[in-house]
């Protein structure tokens, strides 16, 4: 098949992209966002995000795998070995990329189909490798939702979609602050479980079978007040080393983990 063809670095479009891939701001101004890799362009299709562009290198990527990627509503380009490398973010690479458009994560838009839906919240994440570990976790977890209270950035940044290996397009996301959300939480009737070092009681002595928010902060500050006058109950992981707090994703993970198991993995 015969598509447009881009070899120069220097081409306009070539340079808007690589403007998406590192600034944020563009990513916002634009509407758009750089996908990489064949498993995380997939995802993103299978979480029903529009693909504006595909693009591909000969080299490293065949003309069968790209019509698995291809529709009417996007085009497609072959760009050259120069072109990939400056665009491709990874070292070890698949040949194939993607510009796509952002979904909306507004909590007031965040519906369940359950009534006792499970939730991982993480106020202020502010380390990409974190947030795509949290949602790898929630995505093992089958969570109903994960919710970012008081985000630094976007969800889109290269480094998140990578360490979340494309679960940032598997999951249901939803952005607020911290008030947006309790007043949301509430209003649905959700138990509130604050991962918090003051007034709290061990994690798997509470009930998590009901509609359940797991709240975690960073590990620098924790959570911030308001959430933790506000819970449920606050709850803490046991610790019997030298140290006070772990690594937050690790937290999530024996938090949302517990909870699965009193809901015997369902």
């Amino acid at each position: 098949m015969n598509y447009k063809e881009i070899s120069s670095t220097q081409n306009p479009y070539i340079k808007q992209l690589v403007l998406l891939k590192d600034k944020s701001r563009e990513r916002k101004k634009s509407g758009l966002f750089l996908i990489e890799g064949i498993r995380e362009i997939e995802l993103a299709i299978k979480g029903g995000y529009v693909l504006d562009t595909v693009l591909f290198y000969p080299g490293l990527f065949s003309e069968n795998e790209l019509e698995a990627l291809t529709t009417s509503q996007n085009s497609t380009i072959e760009i050259s070995k120069d072109v990939y490398e400056k665009l491709a973010y990874r070292s070890t690479t698949e040949g194939v990329l993607a510009v796509a458009k952002p979904k909306s994560h507004l909590i007031s838009d965040l519906k369940f189909d359950t009534q006792t839906p499970l939730i991982l919240i993480a106020e202020a994440p502010e380390k990409p490798g974190n947030i795509g570990a949290i949602l790898r976790t929630a995505d093992a977890a089958n969570a109903d939702a994960v919710i970012i209270a008081n985000p630094k950035g976007d969800l889109y940044n290269p480094n998140i979609i990578r360490s979340s290996v494309g679960c940032v397009f598997t999951n249901t996301i939803a952005t607020g602050s911290t008030t947006e959300i309790i007043k949301f939480l509430k209003a649905h009737n959700i138990n509130i479980y604050c991962a918090a070092l003051q007034a709290s009681v061990d994690y798997h002595t509470q009930d998590f079978t009901q509609a359940t928010a797991l709240v975690v902060g960073t590990e620098a500050t924790g959570l911030s007040d308001e959430w933790r006058v506000n819970s449920t109950q606050n709850i803490i992981i046991p610790m019997q080393g030298e140290i006070d707090s772990m690594n937050v994703s690790v937290a999530a993970g024996i938090l949302i983990f517990e909870a699965k198991r009193q809901r015997n993995f369902k």
